[in-house]
């Protein structure tokens, strides 16, 4: 029977690891706050002490952690997976971090016997709960047909980009545009209630016309009713994941002038409201001054 360990129960990872449950995967499981494995636990989850336990004799390690410096420290840091991790084990990265990062992590975990794939995933958690991801695949050929049995549970759609870090570039590629598209809508639905238009309109005719993305359709009546309760996106994670994408994209001798906008919008966001929903930019458009 497969042996996964899953690192790392946010918002997304919860669901992901409680699919391995669901396919009859045997499952230990790690995250810094232990209550939020309770669950997990009582459906016959093994209650880790630390990435270290976790990843004891796994087949696949999954990680699913905030930013760089989290996967930093499960990984490689004191009590890290890295400590006994099987030699040949699926090292899966899961979460959003940066470019830079991926590759040199999977430098450093090949190095020591592992067999990395970078495979941050869209959906929102409901989609995670029901194995329904898109999964963006950085992999060597060899490594992805290995690890597609620990990737079928949690979504049927595969993307291979390419080699390693290449999941990783269209992940913050699509975060960065959904950054752009949210802070554009609070712009624009400012405009809107500004010029006293009926926003009840507003919002169902931006939901059903040529600007309609995902993004603009969930949003848009969110931020028109002004209800932002079960966050299940928040403005420090948008900002961390457009930051690593300008970082990306200086890095390769791009100046993303809209982007760089969108950004600086969040990062207004994420200093002031960091753990609140996404959709919240629009009080911080809102709190701007309007010009005389």
């Amino acid at each position: 029977m497969p042996h996964v360990a899953f690192i790392g129960l946010g918002r997304m990872g919860h669901g992901m690891a409680a699919r391995y449950l669901d396919v009859g995967f045997t499952l230990a499981v790690w995250n810094r706050s232990r209550d939020k494995a309770d669950d997990l636990i009582a459906r016959g989850a093994r209650r880790a002490e630390s990435p270290a336990d976790a990843a004891r004799n796994a087949d696949a390690i999954v990680t699913m952690v905030a930013d760089d410096a989290a996967s930093q420290l499960v990984w490689t840091g004191r009590d890290g997976i890295t400590e006994t991790a099987r030699n040949g084990a699926l090292a899966i990265e899961c979460s959003t971090v940066s470019y830079r990062h991926v590759i040199d992590m999977a430098r450093d975990l090949t190095t020591r016997g592992l067999r990395y794939i970078d495979c941050p995933v869209t959906g929102l958690p409901e989609a995670a709960s029901a194995g329904k991801l898109t999964l963006l695949v950085g992999a060597d050929a060899d490594n992805l047909e290995a690890a597609r049995p620990f990737l079928a549970p949690l979504g049927e759609t595969i993307r291979h980009f390419g080699a390693v870090g290449a999941g990783t570039v269209f992940k913050l590629i699509n975060n960065l545009m959904g950054a752009v598209q949210i802070a554009s809508l609070a712009e624009g639905l400012r405009i809107a209630e500004q010029a006293g238009l009926d926003m009840r309109l507003v919002q169902q005719s931006l939901a059903s016309g040529a600007v309609a993305s995902p993004q603009v359709v969930r949003h848009s009546a969110r931020m028109v009713a002004r209800d932002f309760a079960g966050a299940s996106f928040t403005t420090a994670l948008r900002h961390k994941d457009a930051s690593y994408a300008i970082a990306l994209a200086e890095s390769l001798g791009l100046d993303l002038t809209v982007a760089g906008a969108a950004v600086d919008t969040y990062a207004r966001a994420a200093a002031d409201m960091p753990d609140d929903d996404e959709g919240r930019l629009i009080d911080i458009i809102n709190a701007s001054p309007v010009a005389n």
